[in-house]
C-alpha cells in the first residue's frame, strides 16, 4: 500500500504486523544493565544513625496534583526514499530504499486533589506523531488526525526501534510538562494558595526537576541503589515509614528516599515506591518533600482487589490513565485509518 503527500510527495508503506508484537523485521531488546550510581546517604542521617523515618506533623497542601502519560505505537511504517538519496547503511530496520518509522498516539494530563473540588481532571493534551531517521518525512493527514512529522538523527550505533521509542518518550515528556506548568496556572481559579501545592510526576523525574515542589514516583525498582547495609533496611519500613533522603546520581542527580505505602503483608518489598526531587535544591527543602509524600501518598494507596499495581498505582494516577487512553482513540480505527491514507 502506498500514498503520495500532497507536498512532497512521500510514499510509505503500512507494515502488516500488529505494533504490539514488535516488527516484522525484528524484535528490539531493550536491557537494562547494573546500576553504577554515586550515592551520598548522610543527607539527612549518618549511614550509622539509618532507620526508619515515622511520619511527622506537617501541614496539608494547598492541592495535590497528579501528572502522568501515555503512549501507544499504532503502526510501523515504511518510507520509501527518494532515488537520489544516499543508499541507508546496511544494518537492521534500516532497508535500502526504505525507512521504518513509528506512527503513535500519547496523551498527558493532570489530576487535582483540592478541599473544594475533590479529584478531577484539570488538564489534558493528546498528539499523534510520526517518528523516524527519514529526512523526507511529512506530516500525515488521516481521517483520524494527522501524525506530525519528527525527524531524529539516525545514530547507527543504537537499534532503531529503541532509537525511536525514545524519541517518542520525549515528546510525552514535553507534553507532561506543558499539561504541568498549565494545571498550576488552572489552579489559580480554585482558590488555593499560590506556591501551597505537590506536585506528583507518575514516573521518574528526569526532565523536570525545573518543576518547584515536584516528585517523581517510580512503582517498580530493577537495581538496589543503596549500599547493601542500607539498602536491606528498605524492607524493614512499616506502612507510611521511609527512608532517609540521599543523594543519587546516575547520568542525571537527584534526591531520593524509599515510602512504604499501606498494603496487605507479603513480599518484602511490598508497597516500597521510591521518590525522587531535584538536586539542586537545599537538602532541608528536599527533606521536607520527603516528609510531605509521607503525609499525602498514603491516602491515594490503591486496593489489590480493585488494581494489580496496588497498591503503588494511586487511584489518582489510575483514573488518569483510563481516561489518557480513552483519550488516544480506538486503534483499530486508527489503523485503518493510517491504511487508506498509505493508498490514497
Amino acid at each position: 500500500m502506498t500514498s503520495t503527500a500532497h507536498a512532497a510527495r512521500m510514499r510509505f508503506h503500512v507494515d502488516g504486523w500488529d505494533p504490539t508484537y514488535g516488527s516484522s523485521v525484528e524484535n528490539a531488546e531493550n536491557t537494562i544493565g547494573d546500576s553504577t550510581a554515586k550515592v551520598i546517604p548522610d543527607l539527612e542521617l549518618a549511614p550509622a544513625d539509618w532507620k526508619p523515618i515515622s511520619p511527622s506533623h506537617v501541614p496539608d497542601p494547598g492541592a495535590v496534583l497528579f501528572v502522568d502519560g501515555v503512549r501507544r505505537v499504532e503502526a510501523r511504517i515504511w518510507i520509501e526514499q527518494p532515488p537520489a538519496a544516499e543508499p541507508a547503511p546496511s544494518a537492521s530496520n534500516r532497508a535500502d530504499d526504505a525507512q521504518m518509522a513509528l506512527c503513535a498516539s500519547y496523551a498527558a494530563g493532570t489530576v487535582c486533589c483540592c478541599p473544594d473540588r475533590g479529584a478531577h481532571l484539570l488538564t489534558i493534551e493528546s498528539r499523534r506523531g510520526l517518528f523516524t531517521t527519514a529526512t523526507n518525512a511529512v506530516d500525515v493527514p488521516t481521517t483520524a488526525g494527522t501524525y506530525q512529522a519528527n525527524i531524529t538523527f539516525d545514530d547507527q550505533e543504537e537499534n532503531l526501534v529503541v532509537l525511536l521509542s525514545t524519541a517518542l518518550q520525549r515528546r510525552l515528556g514535553d507534553l507532561e510538562i506543558l499539561v504541568a506548568a498549565n494545571a498550576r496556572t488552572a489552579l489559580a481559579g480554585h482558590g488555593v494558595a499560590a506556591g501551597s501545592d505537590l506536585l506528583v510526576v507518575d514516573g521518574p523525574l528526569r526532565g523536570r526537576t525545573h518543576l518547584p515542589r515536584a516528585v517523581g514516583l517510580i512503582k517498580s525498582h530493577r537495581t538496589a541503589y543503596l549500599p547493601p547495609d542500607l539498602h536491606a533496611m528498605v524492607s524493614a519500613l512499616a506502612a507510611g515509614e521511609r527512608t532517609p533522603v540521599f543523594l543519587m546520581g546516575t547520568s542525571w542527580d537527584r534526591h531520593a528516599w524509599y515510602l512504604r505505602l499501606p498494603c496487605t503483608p507479603g513480599a518484602p518489598w511490598a508497597g516500597i515506591v521510591r521518590l525522587e526531587c531535584a538536586a539542586d535544591i537545599p537538602a532541608p527543602e528536599a527533606i521536607a518533600l520527603a516528609n510531605l509524600s509521607q503525609l499525602v501518598l498514603p491516602r491515594y494507596a490503591s486496593c489489590e482487589y480493585k488494581d494489580a499495581r496496588a497498591p503503588q498505582n494511586l487511584v489518582p494516577v489510575a483514573g488518569l490513565e483510563r481516561e489518557l487512553r480513552r483519550r488516544l482513540g480506538n486503534p483499530a480505527l486508527l489503523s485503518r485509518a493510517l491504511r487508506v491514507a498509505a493508498v490514497s
